[in-house]
């Protein structure tokens, strides 16, 4: 969603600031704007559109200084405008602020505001924090720290701040309740960002400051508070992505980059949680008693994530025996769920900042239900209140539609079900050692699709870029990957695009196939292969333009238009395989069609806000 950054220091802050901004751009966003404190006046210049349009303006203006804020907005109250695009100034300019995140009672505040003389330019929520620190500080006269706390305790909503105050020269204060923030700190200044590659550049040192807290950056030092205006002492991290791994790197987009990028990744996590040709989680702290007496999976993911879920439901219940439920996180609170308290809770997030999973992992652990992140970025807020986290090293991931997040994250659900088999009794040794022998091969047997295909994909996605429908087809684990191929197409190419386990094609789905339209169907499973294949068959009989991914050696002649072979593997992890070609047709469909792939409309990459 939207996306912060800030910076005091020694150097002058404009490039800064727009460089950090135009790493954050994958976050998604329809207008930005800075904010630059220079000889005692703040100016501000905000833009709608493409970062490149404020750069523009800001050039023009030759603005200068040592301290500033920036911001890229994703228009949730009010429309994308130069009008409501942040930061927002209080009405007398005393205090400038940036906001991630949305303030749940903005319309009772805003009225208590408006009885107290104040007017409004725009119609965003953040205006009204801009006020209301403003109210605050001059009402009880005792600084910034008195005024921000006040602010926090009387906003609803989630929001990560950064603050200017008129009579504060040397300060940037910053505020955070659920919405993702981090502080960075040099030689050269101190830094903030609502992510880590807008940082890497400058510095991988860093804070983390949680919910309810503020912090002061000067030039040399930063300087954390609690809510009751406490000092407290915070820990510096260092960050070990390096920042090679957040620039494209020759590529022409960071999608295809991050897709040649699958092998190494697939290889450093699973290398992560193995010891002696064995699955390792003593990293993760989950004791063989607890595995053992868990009687049940909740599964808790969005997007990408909830598609892994079902994959690891499937091979978690098969292998383990263990009963497994997959939830949509933004349905999880609402349908009010009745969680066992000897069951584990399982929270999937690339970010480990996505409100919706946040909110699902609070709401068991007051259940007194364990839980367990598979996360890909330390130091995040699910990293850090989840009882137990494994980690994905998937390294940055800057395209909107995941790709090497997702492989690792299957990666990790892989070796959370070997472990739990092994260790309640559920899997032979022999059944043990010939899983873990083929996972090895994994990373070697992407890096052959990719090698093979890439170039019979971009022809294949030529053909099929003026489609207006397609459809994926699966059963068992090939379904789960359906679900992750089709929402691939869609949401980097626009193109109406469903998932459906191919038994259900009987139950209306088959109505809507008509002549040329693509169906892509997945068959690896081979206990249900006829099965799969005799879907196909009836798609093809009326009409459907048949793409059919299958093992190497597989007759699908008669059935299929075109077939993408990959390597043969172990049943339980063809996911791994299957899913590359699918995120292939999708990036090539998407450049052919001339789109913007890494950002795509309306999308953001983390889903900081509900």
């Amino acid at each position: 969603m939207c996306g912060i950054v800030g910076y005091n220091g020694n150097k002058d802050c404009v490039e800064i600031l727009l460089d950090g901004l135009s790493k954050l751009e994958y976050r998604g966003y329809d207008s930005a704007g800075i904010a630059v404190r220079k000889d005692g006046n703040i100016e501000v210049v905000k833009e709608k559109g493409k970062l490149a349009n404020l750069r523009e303006k800001v050039e023009k203006k030759k603005m200068t200084g040592n301290c500033g804020i920036g911001h890229t907005r994703w228009a949730t109250h009010g429309e994308p405008s130069e009008n409501n695009a942040h930061p927002h100034i209080s009405n007398d300019g005393s205090v400038t602020v940036v906001h991630n995140g949305i303030i749940e009672n903005y319309q009772e505040l805003r009225a208590k505001l408006e009885r107290h003389g104040y007017t409004f330019y725009s119609e965003t929520d953040t205006e009204i924090v801009a006020n209301l620190l403003d109210y605050y500080y001059k009402k009880y006269k005792l600084g910034p720290i008195d005024a921000i706390a006040k602010t926090m305790v009387r906003v609803r909503g989630s929001y990560a701040l950064g603050i200017l105050f008129e009579e504060y020269p040397d300060d940037i204060w910053v505020a955070r309740k659920d919405s993702p923030m981090i502080i960075g700190t040099d030689k050269d200044g101190s830094y903030i960002a609502s992510d880590v590659p807008a940082l890497l550049k400058y510095t991988n040192q860093v804070y983390y400051i949680d919910n309810l807290e503020m912090a002061c950056l000067k030039k040399d030092s930063v300087t954390f508070y609690d809510l009751n205006g406490d000092e407290i002492k915070k820990e510096l991290k260092t960050i070990e992505w390096d920042i090679a791994s957040a620039e494209k790197e020759g590529y022409e987009h960071f999608m295809i980059k991050e897709i040649h990028e699958q092998p190494e990744v697939i290889g450093k996590t699973l290398n992560s949680l193995m010891v002696d040709d064995k699955i390792d989680l003593s990293k993760v702290g989950l004791s063989e008693k607890e595995i053992k007496d868990i009687s049940q999976i909740y599964i808790i993911a969005c997007g990408s994530a909830y598609h892994v879920g079902v994959c690891a439901q499937y091979i978690l219940e098969d292998l383990a025996k263990i009963p497994v439920r997959v939830d949509v996180a933004s349905e999880f609170r609402y349908r009010k769920p009745i969680l066992d308290k000897k069951g584990l809770a399982i929270v999937i997030s690339q970010s480990g900042e996505t409100a919706d999973t946040l909110a699902a992992l609070r709401e068991c652990k007051e259940m007194g239900v364990k839980t367990l992140g598979i996360i890909n970025v330390v130091g995040s807020s699910i990293a850090r209140e989840a009882d137990h986290v494994l980690y994905t090293l998937a390294g940055p991931e800057i395209a909107v539609a995941t790709t090497k997040a997702y492989s690792t994250q299957l990666i990790a659900s892989y070796a959370l079900a070997l472990e739990f088999a092994k260790v309640r009794g559920t899997i032979d040794n022999k059944e043990y050692n010939e899983i873990i022998n083929e996972l090895k091969t994994i990373p070697e047997k992407v890096q052959s699709i990719i090698d093979k295909e890439i170039d019979d994909i971009q022809k294949l996605a030529s053909k099929l870029c003026n489609l207006d429908d397609a459809f994926f087809i699966g059963r068992n684990l090939d379904y789960a990957i359906a679900l992750e191929g089709s929402l691939k197409l869609k949401e980097i190419s626009y193109i109406h695009s469903e998932a459906y386990a191919a038994g259900e094609l009987k139950h209306g789905t088959i109505s809507l196939i008509e002549d040329n339209t693509l169906v892509i169907g997945l068959a690896t499973q081979e206990e249900i292969f006829e099965k799969t294949i005799s879907n196909m068959v009836e798609v093809k009989s009326r009409g459907a333009y048949v793409v059919c991914v299958v093992p190497e050696g597989s007759d699908v002649s008669k059935v299929s238009e075109y077939t993408i072979e990959i390597p043969k593997t172990n049943k339980y992890l063809y996911s791994s395989l299957v899913v590359i070609p699918l995120q292939l047709l999708s990036y090539y469909i998407s450049c052919a069609k001339g789109l913007d792939v890494d950002k795509p409309r309306n999308l953001a990459k983390s889903v900081t806000v509900e």
